[in-house]
């Protein structure tokens, strides 16, 4: 994802386009203008593009004929349709015949564009390609040549071809989404919808719908239909990551799914079958969420037919030096570093780390050490630098709220300090800016509007705290 995202925007409207092209530039997209629905189609057909949004009524090609086109020649591109409140049920049809979602006008600009964001990611999960095994210069791959990473990639390739649904198991950062993207680049669904859902980041009550969808009515809110992911993934896959916070209510309706192969809309009667590959991953002992009436165990035997573990990256340390190697090159570029070269002792001092983090904690340390090298030879003291700016923060997201106070409170009452209050919220702070810059993907602005703040505010925060984000996704 080094490059800016493309959107075509197909609309006829020249205030509109005016409009929602000096959004979408404005959150790093490179936007592409058409005014007529036949002349939109053909350049969608004929461009490398990331998303398409289009208006409903189109001189040349109405939207419902050039989303059923293009979704037949390009069945991956997300395309998102804009029309009146007027022709709701139109755009419902328009979902069903392959937009990846609808908005009514006027717009919502905040959430228009977190929904250009979710299909723009949606397509380059799809897109981009994930090397299982290779060294080379791809943005994702799988690194590591361990007995234990061998024995994955060969799971993989017995697996992704077959029929059959996968749980992902592993701690956090070993990688888990890039799992099941191989398992769906390499599968005979490959050239059919892959829609990512993580079931913790949705609230309890919108997950049900985001799954199946819901009928006008069914709940407070629910004013128009809307089409669901297992709906709008028919013939595809669908990833559910952290499966292990999924409520029970979900989770008999998600088993009725992959036992039945249909479902219900949330609030409707109306049986709608579905043929979806599910790949799901979690970081919980789901054995244990069966002990305590957590976890369905129907469930976990349906989703469970192949099981592949991923290892924390402290059980394959002989593997760190080549990952060090890969995320050199990975973000040498991106950070106008020319050839990045690192001494052999800060890799083997990096190599003696247990990185309770795994490999996406590793990446960040090798991104923030590229930053304080600032062009040089990467030495030991850059890389304890960089280590002591991560310390916190890492071993905070591995610990609860409740057991940092109790840590901080029993410090206390050791008489080792007597600021627990004021270094609680100094924690709190820090792991909320930088989860919120992750997320963002290095994008402040997206990030500080997140959290209800001022650019100035952030820019302060992430200097506060040492955070040095790189925007290596400029386009979500």
């Amino acid at each position: 994802m080094s490059s800016a995202a493309k959107i075509l925007l197909i609309e006829d409207d020249p205030g509109i386009v005016v409009s929602l092209r000096r959004v979408l530039a404005e959150e790093g997209y490179e936007v592409l203008v058409e005014t007529r629905g036949d002349t939109g189609l053909a350049r969608a057909r004929d461009r490398s593009l990331d998303a398409v949004i289009t208006d409903m009524r189109l001189p040349g090609l109405g939207g419902l004929d050039l989303i059923r086109e293009l979704h037949d020649a390009k069945p991956r591109l997300p395309i998102i349709l804009i029309t009146g409140h007027g022709t709701t049920e139109t755009a419902i049809e328009a979902t069903k015949l392959g937009a990846y979602d609808y908005m009514l006008k006027p717009l919502e600009l905040p959430e228009f564009i977190g929904l250009v964001g979710k299909a723009v990611t949606s397509s380059r999960l799809m897109t981009e390609p994930v090397e299982v095994g290779e060294h080379g210069a791809a943005r994702n791959a799988l690194v590591g040549n361990s007995r234990v990473m061998q024995s994955i990639y060969k799971e993989i390739g017995r697996v992704a071809s077959k029929p059959v649904n996968v749980l992902i198991r592993g701690e956090t950062g070993t990688g888990k989404e890039l799992i099941a993207r191989a398992l769906y680049q390499h599968s005979d669904r490959a050239k059919a919808p892959f829609i990512a859902i993580n079931c913790a980041a949705i609230p309890e009550t919108l997950l049900e719908s985001e799954l199946f969808g819901h009928e006008r009515g069914a709940y407070t809110g629910a004013e128009n239909r809307r089409i669901g992911r297992f709906e709008q993934a028919d013939h595809g896959t669908i990833f559910l990551d952290e499966i292990g916070d999924m409520t029970p209510g979900t989770q008999i309706k998600l088993m009725r799914v992959l036992q039945e192969r249909c479902f219900q809309r949330l609030g409707g009667k109306e049986t709608i079958p579905t043929d979806v590959r599910v790949l799901a991953a979690t970081n919980r002992d789901l054995e244990a969420a069966i002990q305590h009436k957590q976890f369905r165990e129907d469930l976990y035997y349906r989703l469970s037919v192949v099981v592949i573990q991923l290892p924390p990256l402290r059980q394959r340390k002989e593997d760190v030096p080549e990952l060090v190697k890969y995320f050199l090159r990975k973000y040498a570029a991106e950070l106008g570093v020319a050839d990045p070269s690192i001494h052999a002792e800060a890799v083997a001092f990096l190599q003696t780390e247990n990185w309770p983090g795994n490999v996406r904690e590793l990446e960040n340390v090798v991104r923030k050490v590229l930053l304080l090298a600032q062009g040089y030879t990467i030495n030991m003291d850059h890389v304890r630098a960089a280590l002591a700016r991560v310390a916190t923060p890492s071993n905070a997201a591995h610990q609860s709220l409740r057991e940092q106070v109790d840590e901080l409170l029993a410090a206390a009452q050791r008489g080792e300090l007597n600021d627990a209050h004021a270094r609680l919220l100094t924690a709190a702070e820090r792991e909320i800016f930088s989860r919120a810059i992750e997320l963002a993907h290095g994008n402040q602005a997206k990030a500080a509007r997140w959290l209800g703040v001022s650019r100035l505010t952030m820019r302060e925060k992430l200097h506060q705290f040492g955070i040095h984000p790189a925007q290596d996704h400029p386009e979500t």
